[in-house]
């Protein structure tokens, strides 16, 4: 079981997350879930998840992306996806929550869509 891992870099004032690993069930969602919670206590309204290197959701961590969703939009802020990969990208279809989540398939798309 690969631990989700996350490294945070900023690109003017969006804060981007780039994760490894895998979102499941347990301690890998709750990290992301913290950490989501600490940058919109610390007031940043724009966040992009980089998923380039997340090769594993199941429902749990995909409960877990909807909440820090939902978590981020209550503080007014945005919180956008970039590279899924193509499962994920399935996954995320069949569950009908690629209507939910604003998707992009390059970083340059993805910053460019910030307000």
């Amino acid at each position: 079981m690969a631990a989700l891992q996350i490294a945070e870099r900023r690109t003017g004032d969006v804060t981007i997350l780039d994760l490894w690993g895998q979102i499941t069930i347990g301690e890998t969602s709750e990290a992301l879930r913290s950490e989501i919670g600490r940058l919109t206590e610390g007031s940043q309204k724009k966040i992009l998840l980089h998923m380039g290197g997340v090769h594993q959701v199941d429902s749990s961590g995909l409960g877990n992306l909807v909440a820090c969703f939902t978590s981020v939009q209550r503080k007014g802020g945005e919180l956008k996806l970039v590279k899924l990969s193509e499962r994920i990208q399935d996954l995320m279809l069949m569950t009908k929550l690629l209507t939910v989540f604003d998707v992009y398939d390059s970083e340059e798309q993805a910053l460019g869509s910030f307000k």
